[in-house]
């Protein structure tokens, strides 16, 4: 287990920093410039020094160190210049790659909760979608402290209101016949109903940050409901080769109960009495990992996960049946950002930004872990639980292993149990508790 820990979950090698990424930039809103370590001339200053003849210099002069008060002299000038004038500093610098901008920002808008990612992974259409990018640009907002940005807020959902209502005959329109009577209910209640739309700018307009959270929330959860109202299917062919996989053509639900391996109990974080056991509940994705998620739903159709133990690194939860083999030989599947297909057999480089629709950096994302024979396959049964820690990220705060893993999906209730698993804990049972009629299996399975 130690090779395979080794091979997936630890933190890969790092290379040592190029030249140009070692230069330190001090930026401000209007301008930037590098603060360069000057290095010392390999040059004597004239040939009497080279020859080691007295010169005019003191005795003790150092030329390191002229070199280094000089250096902080100008460090210190235009560190005070760039607080107190008005203009830029007209400084060339170069271009900075939009990968390198991507890895050091620090407000990379990567989903930090399960629900979050799994709404934006949902294929819907375009103006949900644009009604949904403009009420999650809230909760960027809402993390802003002090004086948040209300009129921004505003604007924002006057936005996502007029789309909603131009467009209400092209959305309705987009789902199946079956559903749309359902999908007009829901509608009524996103525009006028409680926790929707007008309720949320008047909240915004009343300037109460809690209860702008609760009806933004409402809100989503509305739209996502009418998302997948939307999205019946999958929105793209598998590849030939894999059409006799189990697949997912949407979302299911899978309920895990949990068991103290030791006999002790599992202490809830709202209050109540100490349980024996705990239930934990993951939201699986086809959409954007159709075979990794049918063959983890065929598996616990099996009973596959059913009395296996639980064994914690520092940064995941995993099952410890990495031998086992049960399921099918399955590959790596990751679906880029911005495409409409997973890649398979390959990762993802976030270095040269790309990033997942199912980001791993999310507390209680769930993935496979990696074959032990193969860098393109995941393992045929074992995952894990993803214990996402900003303190252990990179900048921007992605995990680095992001990218490199098949998510298919996240943790959705019971996440509080997560930290308190421990070696040696067991599945007592994993049900398929929602979603059945999303799964397809050949007739060979």
């Amino acid at each position: 287990m130690a090779s395979q820990l080794g091979a997936s979950l630890s933190l890969p090698f790092v290379p040592a920093p190029s030249r140009a990424r070692r230069r330190l930039w001090l930026v401000s809103p209007n301008y930037r410039f590098p603060l360069l370590r000057a290095t010392p001339s390999l040059s004597p200053p004239n040939k009497d020094v080279a020859s080691g003849r007295r010169c005019c210099l003191p005795e003790k002069f150092s030329w390191d160190g002229l070199i280094h008060r000089l250096e902080s002299t100008v460090a210190a000038i235009l560190i005070v210049a760039q607080i107190t004038l008005p203009i830029p500093i007209p400084i060339p610098i170069p271009d900075v790659a939009p990968a390198e901008a991507v890895l050091y920002s620090p407000n990379t808008k990567v989903p930090r909760t399960g629900e979050f990612a799994l709404r934006k992974a949902i294929p819907a259409n375009p103006n949900m979608k644009a009604i949904q990018e403009s009420l999650e640009d809230i909760s960027y907002l809402l993390r802003i402290p002090q004086r948040k940005p209300y009129g921004s807020m505003q604007s924002d959902v006057s936005k996502a209101l007029k789309i909603a209502t131009e467009e209400k005959d092209a959305i309705l329109s987009s789902m199946p016949e079956e559903v749309r009577e359902k999908g007009s209910l829901l509608y009524a209640s996103l525009i006028d109903g409680k926790g929707g739309l007008q309720d949320l700018i008047k909240n915004i307009k009343e300037q109460d940050p809690d209860k702008v959270s609760i009806s933004l929330a409402s809100s989503l959860d509305t739209i996502a409901e009418l998302e997948l109202l939307q999205a019946p299917g999958l929105s793209f062919l598998l590849p030939q080769q894999y059409l006799n996989y189990p697949r997912l053509t949407g979302r299911a639900t899978v309920e895990f109960t949990i068991e103290r391996g030791d006999g002790s109990t599992f202490f809830p974080t709202a209050g109540g009495e100490p349980q024996s056991v705990a239930t934990i509940q993951v939201v699986i994705d086809g959409y954007s990992a159709p075979l990794t998620a049918g063959n983890f739903a065929k598996l616990v159709m099996d009973g596959a996960y059913d009395g296996v133990r639980l064994k914690c690194t520092s940064q995941a939860v995993l099952t410890d049946n990495e031998i086992e083999t049960y399921g099918n030989s399955v590959p790596i599947e990751v679906m880029p950002s911005g495409q409409f297909e997973p890649l398979y057999k390959t990762t993802l480089s976030v270095q040269d930004g790309e990033l997942p629709v199912l980001p791993l950096s999310v507390y209680g994302a769930v993935a496979m872990a990696h074959s032990l024979d193969s860098d393109e396959y995941s393992s045929n049964s074992q995952f894990f639980f993803y214990l996402y820690d900003k303190r252990n990220a990179g900048l921007g705060g992605l995990s680095f292993d992001e990218g490199q893993f098949s998510v298919f999906g996240y943790t959705t209730n019971g996440r509080e149990v997560l930290s308190q698993i421990k070696t040696g804990d067991i599945i007592r049972s994993a049900k398929l508790v929602q979603g059945l009629d999303r799964l397809v299996l050949s007739r060979e399975s």
